[in-house]
């Protein structure tokens, strides 16, 4: 990915709503989501979920599939990896990372 495309998508995921369609695509993996779904489990209007979904078909993130009178959508997964792989390219200078998990002990 370019830093365009890199921006572009970030932007779309940038919205409470959209990023919550975006992992609710990526759980549901190849078998996709129908909107109707996707309005129903977020809460809020069909209308409102086919403005998101636009932004995230547009910036490279999901695409869709007609399946008779429905749209199927699905999350662009060699897009989403793209954008994981320019964000971690040269990572620590090329040597391996170790990531140190933090541990809450005042956490109930």
């Amino acid at each position: 990915m370019n830093e365009d495309e890199v921006i572009r998508a970030l932007g779309a995921l940038a919205q409470e709503t959209r990023l919550r369609i975006f992992r609710m695509l990526v759980v549901a993996g190849p078998q996709g989501v129908l909107p109707g779904h996707m309005a129903e489990q977020l809460g809020t209007s069909p209308t409102a979920i086919s403005f998101h979904l636009k932004e995230l078909v547009h910036a490279g993130l999901a695409s869709s599939e007609r399946d008779g009178r429905h749209l199927i959508y699905r999350a662009s997964f060699d897009r989403m990896n793209g954008l994981l792989g320019f964000l971690t390219a040269h990572c620590c200078e090329g040597q391996p990372c170790e990531v140190n998990a933090v541990v809450c002990t005042d956490c109930s």
